[in-house]
């Protein structure tokens, strides 16, 4: 596995490197020269429309977590068909993003944006409709297709429309959706379901899906770098793109490092609310407060973080922060009866670090893959990304087992397991390389 083909060069014909499009290269306005159409684009608008898409994005994806025990009473249901219904929508994720990877790089990502953000707001509205378990399970599977897809494209977009210098920005303005889903998104959609319906708030998404499907029409630009000539004879077949995605040293390392850190990650997500309830001594009328305050604090250290991405190192920003992240992993998987005030301070700790580390991880590996295998590249990314996600939660849950006094026991194992895979990952880390540092070679 060589860097033979690390310059898109090497397949084009001769100096056609000189006509390659330079993405984002001026000032606080982008210039896109021949893309899109010659015409010059504001950054703000497509970041906030992005935002605007992983925000219902994420929040249709955490709301059905809470809903738990409206649907063990509504459709009689067990645990294990919960955490299925939980599942279904990351494994979904994975395995559509993996088989779009290889063709989603021949279409304009404006085009593609829209069109998964219409399928997921279809698969959004089927869930408010579901009349039985069954097609609720099914219409979270067709949520979890065009959600992984979107997400994919949002940080494809985000590469190719915004410089370097400020990727780690925009990266932390997009990422800072997941603060605002709970701080607000969240506290309003269970408002909603539990004075209504828990079909309300599913719902609203499908609604606001389709608003946003107007504004991204009308704000985004065309983004088709990926489509200039001199790309067109880069990856011809399925095959090559296979090859040049899957045996670049590079990728791999990028592959590798996304898996550990959400892997490790999702070890522990799943199940903190629980233990929180079932060990730690919190309130379930309590929880709310462990996603308002972990919202609310990451919601600015997002901003904080992309902006030190920027000025910093991109490679040494995540390696500070997947190791400081260290320390809320092993506290809250650790922590035993305690008060509220630090049982919360644990949690929060938790969502700024943990969650907080993607920022510069997003930054790097967009600027590790060329643009005319980004598309493909993050969509295959993102797959990996669901994928190691779903494999730890269900890791980690049949590690774990409830005592007859209603505890849960080894989840202070299942955090050492964490830790351990985020030192790996940091380790990974030192590996991956940018385009222009390869480049320098």
């Amino acid at each position: 596995m060589s860097e033979s083909n690390k310059t898109p060069t090497t397949a084009l014909a001769p100096n056609a490197s000189a006509t390659l499009p330079e993405i984002g290269v001026n000032s606080e306005i982008i210039d896109c020269g021949a893309v899109p159409d010659k015409e010059t684009i504001h950054e703000w608008p497509i970041l906030l429309v992005l935002a605007a898409i992983q925000f219902v994005h994420i929040l249709d994806f955490m709301m059905i977590m809470p809903l738990g025990p409206e649907f063990f009473r509504l459709y009689e249901i067990t645990p294990q068909q919960f955490g299925f219904l939980v599942t279904v929508y990351t494994f979904s994720a994975a395995i559509c993003s993996f088989m779009a990877g290889f063709v989603v790089d021949r279409f304009d990502r404006k085009h593609a944006l829209i069109c998964f953000c219409s399928g997921f707001s279809l698969a959004t509205l089927l869930c408010a409709l579901s009349i039985n378990y069954e097609m609720l399970l099914c219409s979270r599977a067709v949520a979890g297709m065009f959600g992984g897809l979107l997400s994919a494209t949002i940080f494809s977009i985000i590469g190719d429309l915004i410089p370097s210098s400020r990727r780690g920005k925009a990266t932390g303005t997009v990422m800072s959706s997941f603060s605002f889903a709970a701080v607000a998104g969240m506290p309003a959609g269970l408002f909603l379901a539990n004075m209504i319906s828990w079909r309300v708030p599913f719902a609203v998404l499908a609604l606001l899906g389709l608003m946003i499907i107007l504004a991204a029409y009308r704000l985004l630009p065309s983004v088709k770098p990926h489509l200039h000539p001199a790309y067109q004879d880069v990856s011809p077949g399925v095959l090559n793109q296979f090859r040049n995605i899957f045996l670049n040293r590079n990728h791999i390392f990028a592959f590798l490092l996304i898996a550990m850190l959400m892997f490790s990650s999702y070890l522990v997500i799943p199940f903190i609310s629980v233990y929180m309830v079932t060990n730690v001594g919190m309130h379930e009328n309590e929880l709310p407060y462990l996603y308002f305050f972990g919202g609310l604090f990451s919601f600015f250290t997002a901003n904080l973080f992309g902006r030190f991405t920027d000025r910093y190192n991109k490679r040494m920003m995540l390696g500070v922060l997947a190791l400081l992240s260290l320390v809320p992993i092993l506290w809250i998987t650790h922590i035993s009866k305690a008060p509220l005030f630090l049982a919360l301070t644990a949690t929060t700790l938790f969502m700024i670090l943990v969650t907080g580390r993607i920022i510069p991880l997003m930054a790097l590996v967009v600027a590790c893959v060329r643009p005319h295998l980004r598309g493909s590249f993050m969509t295959f990314h993102m797959s990996i990304q669901q994928l190691s996600a779903g494999l730890g939660s269900l890791l980690a849950g049949s590690m774990m087992v409830m005592t007859a006094q209603g505890e849960m026991m080894h989840f202070d194992t299942v955090g050492m397991i964490a830790a351990v895979i985020t030192v790996i990952g940091i380790l990974l880390v030192t590996q991956l390389k940018t385009i222009e540092e390869l480049d320098k070679k």
